[in-house]
């Protein structure tokens, strides 16, 4: 990382102004993401912030860095090649639970298996709110507020902790837009990482899913520290309600790629020719 700068949360706010409904969780994020940045005293001119299609990726046009809003499910592609063609700058790629983990999930299982020294923030929300509230691959089994799914999606929801540690995610934390402040703390730390780590928020929409109001009495923080161990990391996955909060598992590998001596743009030039 680069040297820090003195600069306050405010000053990364763009002159645009987020379009998100009132109440919509993303609000939190985008204060977390802009505490975070002074926090760590990261210099605009060091930072991108790189999201597909959707609500969540609106979010780069309100922070004042550099920024690239991509195709649906895409995010996570161009981030990773920016950060291996540019590894000085510090990467965020940005989604929701429907570009992240529908269009975009091949993509998502792969980031964590290459394991890019990058940070995926994904804004859960359980639906997709821009087309207007259809059910998404974390949208409940029965939930029916949808003129598509009447009766429910009748699918069993993603479980994204446990698909990242399958995928091989060293780092995998979840936050609560209901807490911005911890969120901040996860951001920050999330952006330390030395590899591929993963924040899965819960962002609540209360216009297609006003029941989401009831997230702050059911979230809790995980108790004790990180896990490290991958397979009681999948119990707890596989077995909690999704409201954990915190660190969730930390097992740190080396990041990709790893060095290759002074290779210049010529010589991966040179590999492609026929």
């Amino acid at each position: 990382m680069n040297q820090p700068v003195k600069v306050k949360a405010r000053d990364y706010k763009s002159e645009v102004k987020p379009i998100w409904c009132p109440g919509c969780g993303h609000f939190s994020v985008l204060n977390a993401i802009t505490k975070a940045f002074a926090g760590l005293g990261i210099a605009k001119d060091d930072t991108v912030l790189v999201s597909g299609i959707g609500c969540s990726s609106r979010l780069p046009a309100y922070v004042d860095s550099y920024g690239f809003h991509g195709v649906h499910g895409r995010g996570l592609a161009l981030a990773q090649g920016l950060k291996v063609a540019r590894p000085d700058l510090t990467v965020i790629a940005l989604g929701g639970d429907g570009d992240g983990f529908s269009i975009g999930g091949n993509h998502f299982i792969h980031a964590c298996r290459r394991n890019v020294n990058i940070t995926y923030i994904a804004m859960d929300n359980e639906v997709y709110g821009m087309t207007k509230g259809q059910a998404s691959p974390t949208t409940p089994a029965d939930w029916d507020h949808s003129k598509l799914t009447p009766h429910g999606p009748g699918v069993r929801p993603f479980k994204p902790a446990a698909l990242a540690l399958a995928a091989g995610a060293p780092w995998i934390a979840r936050g609560y837009s209901g807490d911005p402040n911890q969120m901040a703390r996860l951001i920050a730390e999330a952006i330390e990482h030395p590899g591929f780590s993963f924040l899965h928020v819960l962002s609540q929409c209360i216009t297609f899913c006003p029941e989401q109001t009831d997230w702050k009495s059911v979230v809790s923080d995980l108790d004790g520290p990180a896990l490290s161990d991958a397979d009681v990391a999948a119990s707890l996955f596989h077995h909690e309600d999704g409201f954990q909060t915190g660190v969730l598992y930390a097992s740190p590998r080396d990041a990709w790629p790893q060095p290759q001596g002074d290779v210049q743009p010529d010589d991966i030039s040179e590999g492609f020719r026929l």
